[in-house]
């Protein structure tokens, strides 16, 4: 149950943050987008400490469960910089948590992880 609750709340949090990207900001979409993409990204990173690490470094978590903390951090202080209406900041942990799913989403490319077996192990 948590690997499809994480994989499709990775997959709108990639789709919606990449939209969110490319459209004009401080927009009502921006907004009602942002909403959804943080809690994709919350849903993504929470989902993902129910899934058993690949190579652990700590108890069962990996490196890519150290980026989902990085998330976390980013969701929350993103969240926080919009309400105080500093918006550089906002902006730049909103984008550094992007990157975090980005990066993550890579590491399941890895040999061995599940992704990396359905794409290249189909046949």
């Amino acid at each position: 149950m948590f690997l499809a609750l994480h994989i499709t709340a990775a997959f709108f949090a990639l789709i919606s943050g990449a939209f969110q990207l490319a459209m004009p900001k401080g927009t009502k979409q921006h907004k009602f987008i942002g909403r959804f993409w943080m809690l994709a990204m919350t849903v993504t990173a929470l989902s993902s400490f129910a899934l058993k690490g690949f190579d652990p470094v700590i108890g069962s978590l990996s490196v890519i469960h150290f980026l989902s903390i990085w998330v976390l951090i980013c969701v929350a202080a993103s969240i926080y910089f919009a309400k105080v209406g500093n918006i550089k900041r906002h902006k730049n942990f909103a984008v550094g948590a992007f990157y975090g799913l980005v990066g993550a989403g890579f590491g399941t490319l890895a040999p061995g992880r599940l992704i990396h077996e359905w794409l290249f192990n189909l046949f």
